[in-house]
């Protein structure tokens, strides 16, 4: 089973989406599974222009010679593809959205009725699980909905089963309390075993994603504490 992951956070490795991204992976491995990582940041991947020629000129083909001409078909026949993506601006960040809407040429311009309806049919037939990481900075759980009903809605479009978000709020805080030793060691537990769960079961089960997403500091702490952060960043900078 080979895993595709698209990690689209500008900190790579590095950042708060990693910090749940990378214990997944590592279940995924321990499964069995192979795992290529790919980091928006370091590709070329322009946006797409509009004109249709993938359908029309040069079927399945985009006209734009970038990074996505080896890319897209890893990401149509991958067994499982990852999409790894912050929360900015209550959804999918730039890199994450110009990567999907690459995938278009697989698409063809004609029209079907699938479970009542109306959609593209595709070039290639895949039976691949999509699952998506993403971690956000504020404290709700709901910063996530946005994103989470467009990904399903692409899931529909492209004919891909979802398998289920591991999602992190109030991120930050995981980070540093890791580093302090406070016990939230559960939630990078989860996030492993999770991923051992999507090989073996096809998907994520709804105990990990809660653990995962568990709130680790209360909301009127968490606003306290990052705003005597935001003060003293404000005051080193003046």
């Amino acid at each position: 089973m080979n895993t595709l992951v698209i990690n689209s956070s500008p900190n790579k490795d590095k950042g708060n989406t990693a910090v749940i991204l990378n214990p997944f992976l590592e279940g995924v491995k321990e499964e069995g599974a192979e795992v290529e990582i790919y980091y928006t940041n370091d590709l070329n991947i322009q946006p797409c222009k509009g004109e249709v020629s993938c359908w029309m000129k040069t079927p399945g083909k985009c006209i734009l010679n970038d990074d996505m001409r080896w890319l897209a078909p890893k990401a149509i026949k991958a067994d499982i593809l990852v999409l790894a993506t912050p929360v900015y601006c209550d959804g999918i960040n730039t890199h994450m959205q110009m990567f999907l809407e690459r995938l278009l040429p697989r698409a063809m311009p004609s029209i079907e009725l699938r479970e009542g309806h109306t959609r593209h049919p595709h070039r290639e037939i895949t039976h691949g699980k999509l699952a998506l990481v993403s971690s956000c900075g504020l404290w709700e759980m709901d910063n996530f909905d946005s994103m989470l009903s467009h990904i399903k809605a692409y899931c529909r479009n492209a004919d891909i089963e979802f398998s289920g978000a591991l999602l992190r709020p109030h991120a930050l805080f995981l980070k540093r309390m890791l580093a302090q030793g406070a016990p939230v060691k559960d939630v990078i537990e989860a996030a492993r075993e999770s991923g051992r769960q999507l090989v073996k079961e096809g998907k994520i089960s709804t105990s990990m994603r809660d653990t995962v997403s568990r709130p680790i500091v209360s909301k009127d702490m968490f606003i306290q504490i990052f705003n005597q952060g935001i003060k003293r960043l404000q005051k080193d900078k003046m």
